[in-house]
């Protein structure tokens, strides 16, 4: 009896081990423009088993006269297109800033006034077989100043 436990156990065990899902939930990735403003490092997790909705946290900057740091958060989710590893990627996004830019906002008077961006998305996303990913999308952001057409671009890895 105890040997037959153990091989259902260990059957049991492989099944669970190598019927896993080879979709990885992690990326790490540079963004140029998008949510970021300018570039940002940012972590996106999914939270669903497969590819759907998704929550990201970066760090950033943007640069006129001066560099300034900007912290870009926000939801995705991903929809899928005919191949495996292609999506539509849709999200919202806010990003802290501050008010010391003349792209986003009167730079002639700001007291370092910090503010938020609301940014939208929507873009193309590839998942490579080599654990890439890279996507590029469109970011307006939509602040107390009005809008500005913004565009992003990230490459980076999955795990």
């Amino acid at each position: 009896m105890r040997k037959y436990f153990l091989t259902i156990l260990t059957i049991g065990a492989l099944t669970f081990v190598f019927g896993q899902s080879a979709f990885k939930k992690n990326d790490i990735y540079l963004e140029a423009g998008g949510n970021g403003l300018f570039g940002s490092v940012n972590y996106e997790r999914q939270l669903t088993k497969e590819p759907g909705l998704g929550a990201r946290i970066g760090i950033g900057f943007y640069s006129e006269n001066a560099f300034y740091l900007t912290i870009p958060i926000g939801i995705n989710y991903l929809f899928k297109l005919k191949s495996a590893k292609s999506f539509i990627d849709a999200g919202l996004g806010v990003t802290w800033t501050r008010i010391d830019g003349k792209l986003f906002g009167d730079s002639k008077n700001s007291n370092g006034e910090h503010f938020v961006n609301f940014i939208p998305s929507i873009g193309y996303r590839r998942h490579t077989s080599k654990d890439l990913m890279w996507r590029i999308s469109l970011t307006p952001a939509a602040n107390k100043y009005g809008l500005v057409p913004w565009l992003g671009a990230s490459i980076g890895k999955r795990f």
